[in-house]
């Protein structure tokens, strides 16, 4: 771990320095990787229809949207930040701005700490107990990176930050917290768990040198397994919430739909390879998109 904080083997700008400012800014706050907007975003709008009863209030939705966006950008930035001596070790990230030297740490910390502020500006006309989640959901966002260093199963904590649009949505509409929405927040927690232990195989090998702890080290050769397990409890999870929001057979269907998507990423990730693995993570995108479907089909056509 030593190396790790010698600046004599910190990497110098490279190519990439020969790109415009505004690229890397961009780069940082990940715009060309959609994928973590879209994960962060499908369990909020699932929360925001059911406690809308499939009617949002149209600045809900603008706000759920765009404050995603922001808050994502704003979580990768802070990232960037804490992982700069690591990411530099890692085949997949050794060319983020920050760990090359193109964008200094301080500028990381401001785009971060500039997108949050705009998002909270979002959440100021909701009422107040959105507003104090708002606050809880930006301290777990800012402190997930350092989870590495010593949780276990950091994808556990990671599912909470990328959740915390669940009770944020219902408290904004009903102003106060169903058990729908505690039961909604753990079933991201397991799919999250499913998904970034994906990830996480993609950059084993890569952890292990540098000590950095993640799910698919955690769980060693179990990982499939701990991914069945994980998928498993998410669609359980929904069944409930469904049962709970009294929804009909679209929703079934959406739910079947994912169930069939989690045997293809079974499939992908069954040899462990760094692009199977990587396909399985992104293919999470539609698996979410499944689930928003069948919420979406249900709501228009009724409960059954």
């Amino acid at each position: 771990m030593q190396e790790l904080s010698n600046p004599s083997r910190r990497p110098g700008p490279g190519s990439a320095s020969a790109l415009p400012r505004w690229v890397h800014y961009a780069l940082l706050v990940r715009l060309h990787r959609p994928i973590g907007t879209l994960l962060l975003l499908w369990p909020t709008l699932w929360a925001l229809w059911f406690a809308s009863d499939g009617w949002p209030d149209p600045y809900l939705l603008f706000a759920f949207c765009f404050g995603t966006l922001l808050m994502r950008s704003a979580g990768c930035a802070i990232n960037d930040y804490a992982d700069r001596d690591f990411d530099r070790h890692v085949a997949r990230t050794r060319e983020r701005p920050v760990t090359t030297g193109a964008i200094a740490p301080w500028e990381a910390v401001a785009v971060a700490v500039a997108l949050a502020l705009v998002s909270f500006l979002l959440v100021l006309p909701m009422n107040g107990l959105t507003i104090v989640l708002a606050f809880v959901a930006a301290f777990v966002a800012g402190s997930y990176p350092y989870t590495k260093r010593f949780l276990a199963l950091p994808q556990a904590y990671l599912g909470i930050a990328f959740g915390f649009g669940i009770p944020m949505a219902y408290a904004a509409v009903l102003g106060t917290l169903p058990p729908a929405a505690g039961w909604l927040l753990l079933a991201n927690v397991f799919w999250a768990l499913a998904y970034d232990t994906e990830y996480a195989m993609v950059d084993r090998d890569d952890d292990l040198k540098i000590g950095i702890r993640t799910a698919a080290i955690t769980f060693g050769r179990f990982d499939i397994a701990a991914v069945v397990v994980c998928y498993a409890a998410t669609l359980g999870l929904l069944a409930w919430v469904g049962r709970l929001e009294g929804r009909g057979d679209a929703y079934w269907a959406g739910l079947a739909v994912a169930a069939g998507m989690t045997v293809y990423h079974l499939w992908l990730i069954r040899n462990r390879t760094r692009d199977g693995c990587f396909a399985a993570f992104n293919h999470n995108n539609w698996w979410g998109a499944a689930v928003m479907a069948g919420v979406l089909l249900d709501y228009g056509l009724g409960p059954a």
